[in-house]
């Protein structure tokens, strides 16, 4: 059942999915749909578009996410994204922050169908890639499937085919972002009756997903499945589950990824970028692994990372039984 261009998504997540994020996850996982943090359209207009949109090549596909509930302002940034070659425009509409809120956009967005809808095709109409949406279920404790079964209606009438389910509802008073992440309870059966009334549209499932086990069930019922934290605190259940989802192609050996690693903080160092940024997102990558706790206590050394040699990666690794390569001069 599941649809290719959405069969393993990595979900776009505020102060973690930045480019350098982005690239990693791609070499773990060549084949996965990878999203940008939520970017706002203020950002896009007052901001520097530069630091906000630049990305590698190698990510594709990679997906814009959008936060804003002004159509106008939002198909000019959907256009921004098009043009500096994003694969498909999503709009948030199920992050739950006091910010988002107070920006009249995110979750709140869910109480206000026709205005997304608006939003939606407005998108739709400035760019020629997907516009998609992610939300909830549904907001504080209305629990009633007609609530999310009307808001896609709403959207799905736009010509809009692709919903990314975050299988929880949005609670806006009382709960925090990270509260908001664990607390609700999860509704998967929700999220599969809108599969069944909205059978031409992809349904992408978003939370509770943690491995290759859950995340092959969910395909039985879902177009695909969106995963956050899991990778982030556990980058290695990307290549498990693209191992498991295209097992002819082969992962990336180890000492590939490595390499790969070290000539892509080398670049970004050369070009400003702090060591520390780029290492940030592998500091999971070896959970579990015996010496683990060494390799995250050298990435996350401030005396080390002042250097700002990425050759670190490479001492790191070998301190946990990699193998580091002959020096180039021997």
């Amino acid at each position: 059942m599941a649809s290719e261009g959405w069969k393993l998504c990595v979900a776009p997540m505020i102060d973690v999915t930045d480019r350098h994020c982005r690239f990693f996850h791609r070499l773990l996982a060549p084949r996965a749909r990878l999203y940008t943090e939520m970017i706002t359209t203020g950002a896009l207009t007052h901001g520097d578009i530069k630091r906000h949109l630049d990305f590698n090549e190698p990510e594709h596909p990679v997906a814009l996410q959008l936060g804003g509930s002004e159509p106008e302002a939002l198909a000019r940034a959907a256009r921004l994204g098009a043009q500096w070659g994003y694969d498909e425009i999503n709009l948030n509409c199920g992050c739950p922050s006091e910010r988002v809120q107070k920006g009249s956009f995110g979750a709140c967005l869910m109480a206000e169908p026709g205005l997304v809808a608006d939003c939606v095709k407005a998108m739709q109409d400035a760019v020629n890639i997907p516009v998609t949406v992610k939300h909830r279920l549904g907001l504080d404790y209305i629990n009633d499937y007609s609530f999310v079964r009307d808001f896609v209606g709403a959207i799905y009438d736009t010509g809009c085919r692709v919903f990314i389910v975050h299988a929880r509802n949005a609670v806006l008073k009382g709960l925090t972002p990270k509260d908001n992440r664990d607390v609700p309870p999860l509704r998967y059966a929700d999220a599969e009756r809108l599969k069944h009334d909205f059978p031409d549209a992809i349904i992408v499932l978003n939370g509770g997903l943690q491995g290759v086990e859950d995340c092959s069930a969910a395909l039985k019922k879902f177009d695909g499945v969106m995963l956050g934290r899991a990778p982030w605190h556990d980058p290695k259940v990307l290549s498990d589950l693209s191992t498991a989802f295209w097992p002819t192609e082969g992962a990336i050996a180890e000492t590939e990824v490595i390499e790969r690693l070290v000539a892509y903080a080398a670049e970004q160092v050369a070009q400003g970028t702090p060591l520390r940024i780029v290492v940030r997102p592998l500091l999971g990558l070896f959970n579990g692994r015996p010496r683990s706790r060494l390799w995250r206590r050298m990435l996350s050394d401030s005396k080390l990372l002042n250097a700002n040699d990425a050759t670190l990666i490479h001492r790191a690794w070998s301190e946990i039984g990699g193998f580091a390569p002959l020096d180039s001069s021997t």
